[in-house]
């Protein structure tokens, strides 16, 4: 394992190559050379998810030719997650891209570090907004620099939750039945369109609670930033025997402390699980 003073080191590493990648995204979008296409016929990609990818991973390559990545766009082998034998950069270039592509400012460059399944470093960064949330294990988390924390909410009735929606619509009801929980038994619903950026928000107390079905990339490095502010992070539905909890995205839950139990009992139940 790393030990602290690496662990910073690959952190700042993961930054530079965020903000480079967000520094990027942002011209193609300001030279109104956005490029769009599908990809299993029902996910959006834009030109820039595919620079940017490359712009990160071609990095770590070179600084880190022995290290693996698991890569939303170009290397999204999920097996890579179940792999504990060498680290694991876990990126996602651009999270939020349906956003990115209609203009919208929820869009954030999402970057993790992992050792033996757990994820040590962390970074999120968002562009538009002027934003760069990061944690390293064990040292807090800090949004610009700042030290941030969750928001302390103690009920579920006076709490703002998250969540989003997948791109294919062939299984929602299950997904409509916990949101029909949530929005009778909590405060409100917001849809930021990022997941990265839902937790990053969940952490500095922006919202109370994120709950959904993501992958890897989408929430690795956020998740540590959450917990590093002093959240609440597991899973309301059972996460299969062997697989590192920290990269596993079926049922994630991520709440403020006091509210993690009861929100995870009303999941579970409007899921069937019992």
């Amino acid at each position: 394992m790393s030990d602290p003073a690496s662990l910073q080191n690959l952190t700042d590493f993961a930054e530079q190559l965020a903000r480079e990648a967000g520094d990027l995204i942002q011209r193609e979008r300001d030279q109104n050379t956005l490029r769009t296409d599908y990809k299993q016929q029902t996910e959006l990609v834009t030109h820039a998810d595919v620079l940017a990818d490359k712009l990160i991973t071609g990095a770590i390559r070179e600084r880190f030719p022995e290290h693996r990545i698991l890569s939303e766009e170009t290397m999204p082998d999920l097996s890579q997650a179940e792999n504990l034998d060498t680290p694991l950069w876990i990126i996602d270039p651009i999270d939020g891209t349906v956003n990115y592509a209609y203009g919208h400012p929820q869009v954030a460059v999402s970057i993790a570090y992992a050792e033996n399944g757990r994820v040590q470093a962390g970074v999120v960064h968002a562009p538009f907004a002027g934003e760069t949330f990061r944690a390293t294990r064990g040292q807090g988390a800090t949004l610009n620099g700042q030290a941030i924390e969750h928001s302390g909410a103690t009920v579920p009735r006076d709490s703002l939750f998250a969540t989003g929606f997948p791109y294919t619509k062939d299984n929602l009801e299950p997904l409509v039945r916990r949101l029909d929980a949530m929005i009778h038994q909590c405060r409100d619903l917001r849809r930021i369109g990022s997941a990265a950026l839902d937790i990053c928000w969940v952490a500095c107390g922006r919202l109370d609670i994120y709950y959904e079905n993501v992958s890897p990339w989408d929430f690795a490095a956020a998740r540590l930033i959450a917990l590093e502010a002093g959240a609440t992070a597991g899973h309301f539905g059972d996460v299969p025997d062997g697989y590192p909890v920290d990269l596993y995205g079926r049922d994630i839950l991520i709440s403020a402390p006091a509210i993690w139990e009861p929100i995870r009992s009303i999941l579970r139940t409007a899921s069937g699980y019992h």
